[in-house]
């Protein structure tokens, strides 16, 4: 074996962690110094980096330097979901101590599927959990988990509602995500079973209509077991009305699921507490840290009134776990979800939360919410845009007074600044640019800045 080989051996010494690990946080440092003057989105290199990203490895070691280099090139093409410019779906930012949490948590690598092998940091993550259901208002002995998003979540929280109700139709509305049409299929159900109803002039579910449908649903002999709520839908952001949804599943025995991934974060602020008000009646709630708390991407959470069925829906066992006993006050985590094998995942939470406190996160979101307000009254005083709908928490939707094909030219030129970056969406068969704030790195002067181009866009 030469001596190149032997440079950089699988098990680092502390000084060679050391001096990666300055490499990499020196890297870190100078990305997030320069968001705030990087492009918004840039596609220029991509073609030119694609032959030296898809170069197989070599045997012997490369250098880090040139590889952290080839990286930094590669994550400057594309939209730059952490710079304070885009506004387009729904800005994740990546906070910084996240990373610094999944740095540690990734290198001790400690088994969190069952509670036995790594109790600490399963109690650890356990409280977490339980701290976001008080906050939710769900009883005490809920519980749930931590999962990559709320897709994951959604197909748990479904399984869970079958296995407690059995086989039936679920209700969503035009708006509801796809995902829980998606987490149905994965399932099994058919997709006749997905009863799906127009939403309201007002982007919400029609209460009266979901409970005609589901009482003509029973006279057909069919069986209603899960209702869907959304906070937040990702088209407009629009809250449906969450008390009216929970009361009629009570009445009708549904499982009464809420999708949050957007709107939960707002849970934080007084605000959004009393937009949210009727969220404390679900069964089961999914949300994303990775949108309205502005953790990086890969950050869901599964919050369930009643872990023993969500238990019940996932459990398994095998010989070779028969040395492993449940521990007491301890959920297995493996035993709750769909996964068996999973990282740690409580550190990227309990970290971030105790360090920065929740008093940052709530001026934070209490920020965005009070420049959507700012956005909506600007762009509905200029009378070259429709406004139809005023944003119950960060998306803001317009359009000019003219044709689908106006508004797509519209939002190319916008985006073509490369200082901010939209997104659109489909209402009733119209086209409608999409923004939202977000990010944590967004502030006033940005979204000034976008209503300027969008101005002069026009």
């Amino acid at each position: 074996m030469t001596t190149d080989e032997r440079a950089l051996p699988l098990d680092l010494d502390p000084s060679a962690i050391a001096r990666l690990g300055r490499h990499a946080v020196d890297f870190l440092a100078d990305w997030v110094r320069e968001l705030d003057s990087a492009p918004a989105s840039d596609y220029g290199e991509a073609e030119r980096l694609a032959t030296a990203l898809r170069r197989p490895p070599g045997d012997g070691p490369g250098d880090f330097a040139a590889l952290l280099e080839l990286f930094r090139q590669a994550a400057g093409q594309g939209v730059d979901t952490a710079g304070p410019g885009y506004l387009a779906y729904f800005p994740a930012g990546g906070l910084v101590t996240v990373a610094l949490a999944e740095l540690l948590a990734q290198a001790v690598n400690r088994f969190t599927g069952v509670a036995q092998v790594a109790p600490a940091l399963v109690a650890m993550e356990h409280g977490v959990l339980t701290w976001f259901c008080d906050r939710f208002g769900l009883p005490a002995g809920a519980g749930g988990l931590v999962t990559t998003g709320a897709s994951v979540a959604t197909l748990s929280a479904l399984l869970a509602a079958r296995h407690a109700l059995g086989d039936g139709t679920l209700y969503v509305t035009e708006h509801t995500h796809y995902c829980v049409a998606k987490a149905a299929r994965i399932a099994g159900l058919p997709a006749e079973r997905i009863r799906t109803m127009p939403a309201t002039a007002d982007l919400r579910m029609d209460v009266s209509m979901a409970a005609t449908m589901i009482a003509a649903d029973r006279a057909a002999g069919l069986r209603p077991f899960l209702l869907v709520g959304t906070a937040g839908t990702t088209s407009s952001g629009t809250i449906d009305p969450l008390p009216e949804l929970g009361e009629l599943a009570r009445r009708e025995g549904l499982w009464f699921h809420v999708d949050a991934a957007y709107g939960g974060g707002f849970q934080f602020t007084e605000r959004g507490r009393a937009r949210l008000t009727g969220i404390e009646a679900a069964d089961s709630i999914a949300l994303d840290p990775h949108k309205s708390l502005f953790f990086p991407y890969g950050t869901g959470l599964l919050l369930v009134r009643d872990p023993a069925v969500l238990h019940a829906a996932h459990a398994a066992d095998g010989r070779y776990l028969q040395d492993l006993s449940p521990t007491d006050d301890l959920p297995d985590f493996g035993h709750l979800g769909v996964e068996l094998t999973r990282e740690f995942r409580g550190l990227r939470l309990w970290l971030p939360l105790h360090l920065h406190g929740v008093r940052a996160f709530e001026r934070e979101l209490d920020e965005k919410l009070d420049l959507a307000v700012y956005l909506h009254r600007h762009l509905a005083e200029d009378p070259r845009f429709e406004v139809p709908w005023q944003p119950d928490l960060t998306v803001v939707l317009f359009r000019l007074q003219g044709t689908d094909e106006d508004n797509r030219r519209l939002l190319a030129e916008i985006n073509s600044s490369r200082r901010v970056f939209l997104s659109s969406t489909t209402i009733d068969g119209r086209f409608f640019l999409r923004l939202c704030v977000l990010s944590f790195r967004t502030h006033a002067d940005r979204v000034e800045e976008a209503l300027g181009i969008i101005r002069s866009a026009c």
